[in-house]
């Protein structure tokens, strides 16, 4: 049970919050506290603010490493600008509709100085200004980043504030949430505002302060629902609830009840009135929680701005303490990595000479690829991309050609009529039984024609195949002169279409050398001649002798042929064909493989030539060319590209360095 008497806040307030005087009021005495809250931290939680700090003033956000930020939202005339007011001790733009139409980030640090330094950070301007100008200041950088209309922008605005006093905080005050566009605004408004704030509060390093109005149903505010999408738990969550004065009924049980899971807890304060300055509004909120019926039975340790204060200090030292490491660690990991990519750029060349000995070690570093993954098979540099794994492409292109080749076409003709036909134009005057050669060489001709399109397609479609291969493996070893990059790959291609011109030729050779004459040393023709002979007796029956006369004879390696039609020829003319056919079957099939054969044996020794000498003579020809002479010259320039990928890469290491350097002290301290 809540008692109904409570003690004075400041009797239990840290001894960060500076007592300025007292004031006595009717029997009462009331503690003034200066305005903005004075804090001090401890030896161990100061350095790790000001490191946060120093990163911030790096700006390593930009290389996507988020640091603790306190994010302010709330939805429209909820307070937000009012609470940020009294903790800054400084007057902020006010006024009905939207207040803040652009992220507004407040550095607060607290200064020894009597003389606050107050300025702005937008565009690349600083723009120093006081407390009495402020708002003014922040309007005009408004206008300028979001326009003089209504509108939103998600371009920031920074306002540095050190001052003695303020609580060493950095906050960001996001537009309040409004779901109706007023006249001026656009008809996405609110989607402009909600995806802003997501952005800045879902990272998990972000502090939600979230700022609800006492006079509203907490579980109907749209910041409530936004920041439970990104922080389910509540665990990033405190709510600080304004206007307690203007809704003190039930306030209590809305806080204590936390029906929208606000783990990190409520702060109730008393927002300024009116022209009241920053102790008198202090002072005021005292007295309320103090003295009201209702709002004197909240618990002094969650009200009253000095309690805001102090809550967000510890909750930022904490957070920080917490993220440190992992900050630490992404900035080495992001180091390194822009260090590797810095060291995989070019050099910057001021010399032909040193343009040339870079070449030179294009073409070498692409030789040496070429070489494990068409000649080695070695495709360890690809691992993942099959069609870069050559010699077992190479190998599947071959064995489906020669099965291709092989493969038996189907019998256009009658079985033993091309023999017939042939042997009747080739008949001379001579002794019977002899087969002339030139009936031979006329079957072959016509089993060579009907197969010589074959090869050619197969190397065509083989130097198709290593020239993708070639101008994948150039353009990654030359990926860094994208100025030479296009000269390199037209030699690489002229280089494989005079060598798929050879090749063709060659090939028309290989084929064409089957026409002239017959001749193997194997002797399987033998043995598979005789084997087939062996059934002339049988088939010679069959045709002529057989009482039944069967229309069909199983052969072996021809299965069942039609016999009918040939009962009409006489034995002379029948027995010569089927010799010429088991013949020409029996070195057919010779001269297919030794297709195949001289295909793959020439394959191999072209494709290590272009590997071992064409390549880099092509190339070195091409850059090279006396006639043009800006081959080389041409690596001297560096692209736009890569100086621009260089600049953004020195600056991200520099960044980073110094980032790295910033961090460093703290991380020894506490190692």
């Amino acid at each position: 049970m809540v008692s109904s008497k409570k003690k004075v806040a400041t009797k239990k307030t840290s001894p960060s919050l500076a007592i300025a005087k007292k004031k006595s009021r009717g029997n009462k005495d009331v503690v003034l506290v200066e305005a903005p809250i004075v804090s001090s931290y401890n030896d161990q939680i100061r350095p790790l603010l000001d490191t946060v700090d120093r990163l911030r003033n790096l700006n390593v956000m930009r290389e996507g490493i988020h640091l603790p930020t306190i994010v302010v939202v709330g939805d429209q005339s909820s307070g937000k600008s009012s609470v940020l007011e009294s903790l800054a001790g400084i007057s902020l733009p006010r006024g009905q509709g939207i207040c803040t139409r652009v992220p507004l980030v407040m550095r607060l640090q607290r200064s020894s100085s009597p003389e606050p330094e107050i300025w702005l950070e937008y565009s690349d301007k600083v723009v120093p200004t006081d407390e009495e100008h402020i708002a003014e200041a922040i309007r005009a950088a408004t206008d300028v980043i979001a326009g003089s209309g209504k509108g939103v922008s998600d371009a920031p605005l920074t306002l540095h504030v050190k001052k003695a006093g303020v609580p060493d905080l950095t906050m960001v005050d996001l537009p309040g949430i409004t779901r109706v566009p007023v006249n001026g605004q656009p008809e996405n408004i609110y989607e402009q505002i909600s995806g802003m704030i997501m952005e800045y509060i879902e990272p998990q390093e972000s502090i939600i302060l979230n700022v609800l109005s006492a006079t509203v149903d907490f579980t109907t505010c749209e910041s409530i629902r936004m920041s439970r999408k990104v922080d389910k738990t509540g665990q990033r969550t405190l709510a600080v609830v304004t206007k307690a004065d203007m809704a003190p009924e039930g306030l209590l049980q809305k806080v204590t009840a936390d029906d929208v899971s606000i783990v990190l807890g409520y702060v109730c304060v008393r927002n300024r009135i009116g022209e009241e300055t920053y102790e008198e509004a202090r002072m005021q909120e005292e007295l309320l929680f103090k003295n009201h019926p209702v709002l004197s039975l909240i618990d002094e340790d969650i009200v009253g701005i000095p309690v805001l204060a102090q809550k967000l200090m510890l909750i930022q030292s904490s957070m920080i303490a917490r993220c440190l490491p992992n900050i630490v660690r992404k900035i080495n990991q992001k180091l390194d990595t822009a260090v590797l990519e810095l060291n995989k750029l070019p050099m910057v060349m001021a010399s032909t000479g040193e343009a040339l000995m870079a070449l030179m070690n294009i073409i070498g570093s692409a030789k040496e690829s070429l070489l494990r993954i068409l000649v080695q098979g070695d495709f360890s540099e690809y691992p993942d991309d099959q069609n870069m794994h050559c010699t077992a492409r190479l190998a599947d292109m071959l064995s489906q050609f020669s099965d291709n080749l092989q493969a038996k076409p189907k019998d256009v003709s009658e079985f033993l009529m091309d023999e017939i036909k042939i042997l009747d134009e080739c008949k001379c005057v001579g002794l019977p039984n002899f087969i002339p050669r030139s009936a031979f060489l006329a079957i072959l001709s016509q089993h060579v024609d009907g197969i010589q399109d074959k090869p050619v397609e197969f190397i065509n479609k083989i130097w198709d195949y290593v020239e993708v291969v070639l101008s994948s493996v150039i353009s990654k070893h030359s990926d860094n002169f994208p100025q030479i990059q296009s000269s390199i790959k037209r030699a690489g291609r002229n280089l494989i279409s005079k060598i798929k011109e050879q090749s063709v030729n060659r090939v028309m050779e290989i084929v064409e050398m089957e026409k002239l004459t017959d001749y193997t040393c194997s002797p399987e023709y033998m043995t598979s001649w005789t084997q087939k002979t062996g059934e002339q007796e049988s088939f010679m029956y069959d045709v002529l002798k057989n009482g039944n006369k069967p229309d069909y004879f199983s052969m072996n390696g021809f299965g069942n042929v039609k016999i009918s039609h040939l009962r009409k020829y006489h034995a002379h003319l029948l027995i010569p064909a089927f010799d010429m056919k088991m013949r020409i079957t029996s070195y057919w099939n010779i001269v297919l493989r030794r297709i195949v054969d001289n295909l793959a044996l020439y394959l191999q020794l072209s494709v290590k030539s272009l590997v071992n000498s064409q390549f880099q003579k092509e190339i070195v020809a091409e850059m090279v060319d006396p006639r043009d002479g800006r081959g080389v010259e041409k690596m001297l320039e560096e692209s736009p590209l890569v100086a621009s990928k260089r600049e953004k890469l020195k600056n991200s290491i520099k960044l980073l360095k110094e980032s790295k350097d910033a961090v460093a002290a703290i991380v020894d301290q506490n190692c």
